[in-house]
């Protein structure tokens, strides 16, 4: 119903449990999302009584599907667009917050898992998968750049795979989660209501996991390895392009497809700033280049045109602009994320 609230804050057991609650968009993050689980995490932090954070998601589809584009678009056409900078700013400050949290902080990340799902799970002590998650960071599709720490994330991959997920969007398995290091831990999803229910008993978290995670076997990404590390390390773009053309395998042709239909403007910023987040030593600095890098976008065509084509009208077929990567200023990009 609207309105429930669209985050459940409860403490039980000396858990701090957070429901994210809109089952119906698979959980997607409103602002009022954000400030509920800052606020909550706020008290608990303090909280003698508090122990460990649960975050979960209602429903069965996923934890959380990112976050409210639709209302950052419509920031955006009503002329708020610093709304969207709010919203941004304290996203991105949860994220920090999230990484330094003093006590164990346990993400179920069942099912569909990306974007702002990302933010609020992947930054977590205790990161758990399934068979049935699936992780992205899927901005380059809708005009933006991963943001929310991705590029962090991204950068910490092995090898280029993070590169890779990053420009192409694509998409991780619960094993490729945990091998890319965006999570540490599959429990299969049919041991997850007893794992939810040893934690809210008090369990300790980290004994608790233990107890009803599986061997995640081998990661998709992995058998990947050789030929993303070899065309995805080019300096440019358009190079990598190149490399994918030139190895003419069925993947590589794919994979150059993939990118021929995402936003230039985006995948030259997220080039460079996975790059640049591999050289910085601190999660904060990285969330200051994305917060820099995500308000330039957002002063763009791009995003506005990206969402309505896959989003609001589903035609997936979005105007970008400009229109191809040969168009776009590589050194204003470089200026926003340096």
């Amino acid at each position: 119903m609207s309105d429930e609230p669209q985050v459940l804050a409860r403490v039980e057991n000396g858990v701090g449990h957070l429901t994210l609650n809109r089952p119906r968009a698979i959980n997607a993050l409103t602002h009022r999302m954000i400030i509920s689980i800052r606020d909550a995490l706020g008290h608990w932090r303090s909280d003698a009584r508090v122990h460990s954070v649960l975050l979960d998601g209602a429903g069965d589809r996923g934890l959380c599907a990112g976050g409210d584009i639709r209302g950052l678009r419509e920031n955006v056409l009503a002329s708020r667009p610093n709304d969207t900078r709010d919203f941004w700013r304290d996203e991105y400050t949860l994220c920090a917050v999230i990484a330094n949290y003093p006590k164990p902080y346990v993400a179920l990340m069942d099912g569909v898992t990306m974007g702002g799902g990302v933010g609020v799970a992947s930054h977590g002590s205790i990161r758990v998968v399934t068979e049935r998650s699936t992780v992205a960071m899927p901005e380059t599709r809708i005009g933006l750049a991963p943001d929310i720490g991705g590029t962090w994330l991204l950068s910490r991959a092995p090898g280029e795979i993070g590169t890779y997920l990053g420009l192409n969007a694509a998409t991780m398995t619960g094993a490729d989660a945990v091998w890319c290091g965006f999570a540490d831990h599959l429990v299969p999803s049919t041991n997850l209501p007893e794992l939810r229910d040893a934690l809210l008993a008090g369990d300790d978290p980290a004994a608790a996991v233990a107890r009803f995670e599986a061997d995640p076997g081998p990661a998709p990404l992995e058998a990947n390895r050789d030929w993303v590390d070899s065309c995805y390390s080019a300096a440019t773009v358009p190079e990598v392009i190149d490399r994918l053309d030139a190895l003419g395998t069925d993947a590589a042709r794919a994979a150059s497809a993939e990118l021929a239909e995402l936003c230039p403007t985006s995948l030259v910023a997220t080039l460079a700033g996975v790059r640049r987040s591999r050289q910085r030593d601190h999660l904060r600095d990285v969330l200051d280049q994305e917060y820099r890098t995500s308000s330039w976008l957002l002063d763009r065509p791009d995003l506005v045109e990206g969402i309505r084509a896959r989003v609001v009208d589903k035609d997936n077929a979005p105007r970008w602009n400009p229109a191809t990567i040969a168009e776009v200023d590589l050194a204003e990009v470089e200026q926003v994320i340096a």
